[in-house]
């Protein structure tokens, strides 16, 4: 019995077991130490998907069996909390150079509150992140005009926002220019087309997608595991499950403001220090906020943030001018 040790990086990840590739282009199938279940991190998945590791490989007759021991520090992380299990949390992704969120007005709808949510957690871990508006050719010219408000309501934020059509094609050029060279991750709700997106990019790939539900106009769960995949143009992406809700993890209620940008710039002219921008006399981004400076829908995610509330749908993309 051989005894080999080595490093990579997580490409797959099924819960129990992972896909690991060295720097020698080699994968290798990977478990767990139990221990390494108990060391302090409260996940579902201590292991995630773009994770650098060390591992050992052990020949066993035929089989050749990895043993991972050790992971390095991470750059960053995606982490969101469990809708369902609230105790629960789940790393989605890790080490990210950008992060992709595939948005669509309807067939599934993206409602405002899980746009800000991802992004205010994106924020929270210093990782670029960019909205990408998909199908927009099957969208009627009043469907278009509400796209173009909330792209420009996103851009004046200070985010990249990109109309594009994995199906037709249109705009993936520019989605591609800015992977070069990057890890990027790919998120949305499922049915947002991030699968198809991924084969627009490269084809060759052919990860499976489904037809839209036509019952419940959701989508259907294709991508069951975080897998990352190295693309021709010299870029990785990592396409996700599709992601029902997006429950914030350990953010404390006076720093969630700070991951809003436009509420950042303006938290300096409060008249308290600690303003949480709800109830407080002179607050700047209360001004603001009656002033049209700062966009409702923004805002009413923030609160739910700060006050707890767990995801609250009815303000969706529809209602973001009210």
């Amino acid at each position: 019995m051989k005894l080999k040790r080595m490093k990579g990086t997580v490409y797959k990840s099924t819960g129990s077991w992972y896909t690991v590739k060295t720097q020698d282009g080699e994968f290798y199938e990977c478990r767990i130490k139990g221990k390494f279940r108990i060391q302090g991190i409260k996940s579902t998945n201590p292991i995630a998907v773009g994770d650098e590791v060390a591992f050992k490989i052990e020949q066993l007759g035929d089989d050749t069996v990895g043993t991972i021991h050790g992971i390095d520090d991470r750059k960053n992380y995606i982490i969101r909390k469990s809708v369902n299990l609230s105790k629960q949390t789940h790393i989605i992704a890790a080490n990210l150079d950008q992060v992709f969120l595939l948005v669509t007005l309807n067939n599934p709808t993206t409602y405002t509150i899980f746009i800000d949510r991802f992004l205010a957690t994106a924020e929270a871990y210093d990782i670029p992140a960019v909205l990408l508006f998909n199908k927009v050719d099957s969208y009627t010219i009043e469907e278009l005009a509400e796209i173009k408000y909330l792209a420009e309501l996103y851009r004046n934020v200070g985010y990249t926002c990109i109309g594009i059509s994995a199906k037709s094609g249109k705009n993936v050029d520019k989605v591609k220019e800015m992977m070069v060279g990057k890890t990027s991750m790919f998120a949305g709700h499922s049915g947002a087309g991030k699968s198809t997106l991924v084969n627009a990019l490269e084809p060759k790939l052919n990860l499976k997608t489904t037809e839209i539900s036509g019952q419940h106009l959701q989508g259907q769960h294709t991508t069951t595991f975080a897998e990352m995949f190295d693309l021709d143009f010299g870029a990785r992406i990592i396409d996700t499950p599709g992601i029902k809700g997006f429950g914030i993890v350990d953010m404390e209620k006076e720093e969630i403001g700070d991951y809003f940008p436009e509420f950042f710039k303006l938290k300096g002219n409060c008249k308290f220090n600690n303003c949480l921008h709800l109830d407080e006399p002179k607050c700047a981004v209360k001004e603001a906020l009656e002033n049209e400076e700062v966009a409702w829908s923004r805002y009413r995610s923030y609160v739910q943030m700060v006050t707890g509330e767990e995801e609250n749908y009815r303000v969706d993309i529809h209602d973001v001018k009210k």
